[in-house]
């Protein structure tokens, strides 16, 4: 059984760990950075954007994270049509919770700058700004320089995928996540001379807001897509692999802006070769998918004791979804990602 939450409370009680585990629709759960029992060195709290433009054949995803020991900052452009990536990463030393990201995953603000590139996200009253610009990022024709704004519109009435749940070894080490499809998306940037542009009707982004701490060791798998089906907004959030994902898991569907809760979601791939073509599969029949995929947006670092395996990896998904009330969703070369993540950290 999944465990849904429907009320306001606490996330953390007096030991640090979670009131109540489980998924919900909105954020139900209340962040207070003051009430983890951890080093501050394990205190993790990212936000990530992912904004891709199926018509146009493009995207960027912007990162901003505060790992305690390290803070890691990334702008990524992304060409599917010349299957190109470009990305551009920076490292802040024991920033400690100092990057200042806001407790509330509706409004706030948070911005980090060095040579490399600057970032800016500005949440408030639904729209979420993203300002960002990183000179060194190359497209496919070998102009330089990204620069640009994208303005997400967030309806109030708009579910979300969010969880709390902790590891079964450590109940101390827990994961508040907030999962945020299907916002419009209107803006751009430039690279060079040449402009990208965001069609609010057309184009979608989507949020990662996660906080917590976690275990040195994990690895999980995460998908996401969010796109147009006849006319209405639809997309997804399947992953697994972290945490105790007993009381719930993270899988979910997006139709006209309402949460369609999936059970247990199976990511099948080859782990030689991610540009292989991967299947998913469901224990309950409701998301079957073969994804293609088109560009490895892959990263590997070994530190020693820190090490990291990444695998993001965007495509087109084809296959068929079911609404909680049996309505069928066929989907065809459906834009998207999915990724194999490992972390020692």
């Amino acid at each position: 059984m999944q465990t849904e939450v429907t009320e306001s409370l606490e996330l953390l009680d007096g030991r640090g760990h979670i009131v109540r585990e489980g998924w919900a629709r909105r954020p139900y759960w209340s962040y207070d950075r003051k009430h983890i029992k951890a080093n501050p060195l394990r205190i993790k709290e990212w936000d990530y954007y992912s904004i891709l433009s199926h018509d146009g054949r493009f995207g960027v995803t912007l990162t901003m994270s505060d790992l305690g020991y390290a803070g890691l900052f990334a702008v990524c452009f992304l060409d599917f049509n010349a299957r190109f990536f470009h990305q551009v990463d920076t490292l802040s030393i024991l920033p400690l919770g100092k990057t200042g990201f806001p407790a509330d995953s509706n409004e706030g603000q948070v911005t980090f700058g060095d040579k490399n590139l600057s970032l800016e996200f500005v949440s408030a009253g639904g729209v979420r700004t993203l300002s960002f610009r990183a000179p060194g990022i190359l497209n496919a024709q070998g102009e330089r320089g990204l620069e640009g704004a994208v303005v997400l519109t967030q309806p109030p009435d708009l579910e979300s995928m969010n969880i709390a749940t902790s590891w079964q070894e450590n109940r101390s080490a827990f994961y508040y996540n907030r999962k945020i499809n299907c916002m419009q998306a209107s803006g751009g940037f430039t690279i060079g001379g040449r402009r990208y542009e965001y069609d609010p009707t057309r184009d979608f982004g989507a949020l990662d807001w996660g906080r917590g701490t976690w275990t040195y060791r994990n690895r999980w798998y995460w998908g996401s897509a969010s796109g147009y089906v006849e006319g209405v907004p639809f997309g997804w959030n399947v992953g697994y692999g972290f945490t105790d994902r007993t009381p719930a898991s993270e899988n979910a569907l997006f139709y006209a802006g309402k949460v369609h809760k999936l059970d247990e979601v199976t990511f099948h791939l080859d782990e030689s070769d991610y540009a292989k073509p991967w299947r998913f599969t469901s224990s309950d029949g409701r998301f079957e998918m073969g994804f293609q995929p088109l560009v490895d947006r892959n990263s590997s670092m070994n530190l020693g004791l820190i090490s990291s395996v990444q695998h993001q990896v965007f495509g087109e998904f084809t296959g068929t979804a079911f609404l909680d009330d049996g309505k069928k969703i066929r989907l065809d070369r459906f834009p998207g990602f999915a990724e194999d993540v490992r972390n020692r950290w």
